[in-house]
């Protein structure tokens, strides 16, 4: 039997025409379930975007920054997620933060992830909830518990 091109050609997008036409399943309609997985945060990443010139960051000096804080998403731009705090434009006014580094004063990532910056340096911290705000949350809700979180801190002052 001699099978012809263009007889396989007609079953081919027969094949395909009744392929196009089978129901989908409601997940595949969801737009939740299609939702891309969120990626897991399990150490402290510390990125720096602009190395400091001036003195830096240790124990126990009293260091001030500037600083925007996000939800972490796997799926947004640069991992920035909801943005809940800024000391540019936020609850502080547009007045920078100080804190004692090391002292317990600000979350673990921060005084794990400011040290060694310097002076005029720029950073971005991916902290897991872990070095953040752990099971508690925070903010009332405004950071939901076990919530890892991004930063960018500018380096202002080291004194």
């Amino acid at each position: 039997m001699k099978i012809s091109l263009p007889l396989i050609a007609a079953v081919i997008a027969i094949s395909a025409t009744l392929a196009a036409c089978e129901p989908k399943n409601e997940t595949q309609n969801n737009s939740k379930t299609n939702a891309p997985a969120q990626i897991a945060v399990t150490a402290l990443s510390a990125k720096d975007t602009q190395i400091g010139t001036g003195a830096e960051a240790l124990k126990d000096h009293q260091v001030t920054v500037h600083y925007t804080g996000w939800l972490y998403d796997s799926n947004a731009d640069q991992f920035h997620g909801k943005q809940f705090d800024s000391s540019r434009d936020g609850a502080a006014g547009g007045q920078p933060f100080s804190f004692y580094l090391g002292a317990h004063q600000v979350i673990p990532g921060w005084d794990q992830g400011v040290a060694g910056m310097k002076v005029g340096g720029k950073r971005t911290l991916i902290i897991p909830s872990e070095l953040a705000y752990g099971e508690q949350g925070a903010g009332r809700g405004v950071i939901p518990k076990n919530a890892p979180l991004v930063f960018e801190i500018e380096l202002l002052a080291v004194k």
